[in-house]
């Protein structure tokens, strides 16, 4: 839900613009332990998995190389936020996006580094955002990386509640 309401303040061109978003998403993130924020970490890994895997998929049709084609522009687009993005972290996010294109689970690539460090959490959230971003313009469809997401979990309530219903 966070990384649907950035993507429709951007297009919206309201980003920073609605101080009572902001407060109530600091009000989340604050109100939250640290098992909370490590479920936000391993929710925007999941989002990057989902993104490179569609997107793996897609330029695999075409007999492209979703690294060669992916992985450039978003290095290029993280340098280009040094405030918000320090450059000491494109690398941690290079891999992790490297890592999801071969199939890898990003949380799982991660914690052969150790714990995430504070510096790298607006990386992350970028590096999602940026993604389903990246999708959304291949599509010409601003809310496709949303739908996936959204088509994602319906199909594993769907198996849930057959499972349930034995």
């Amino acid at each position: 839900m966070l990384m649907d309401s950035r993507l429709r303040s951007v297009h919206a061109d309201t980003v920073g613009s609605d101080p009572e978003q902001q407060r109530l998403v600091e009000h989340l993130l604050g109100s939250m332990g640290p098992e909370g924020l490590d479920d936000i970490l391993d929710g925007a890994c999941t989002l990057i998995f989902m993104y490179m895997k569609w997107l793996r998929e897609a330029h695999e049709a075409h007999d492209k190389d979703v690294i060669e084609y992916v992985v450039p522009t978003l290095v290029t687009t993280l340098r280009q936020m040094p405030i918000s993005i320090p450059p000491e972290t494109i690398p941690t996010m290079s891999g992790m996006v490297i890592a999801a294109a071969i199939g890898l689970s990003p949380t799982l690539w991660r914690q052969q580094y150790g714990d995430w460090k504070r510096t790298e959490l607006t990386p992350v959230e970028a590096t999602a955002f940026l993604l389903a971003e990246h999708i959304n313009r291949m599509t010409d469809d601003p809310n496709f990386a949303t739908r996936l997401i959204t088509d994602a979990l319906t199909q594993v309530e769907e198996k849930d509640a057959k499972a349930e219903r034995g």
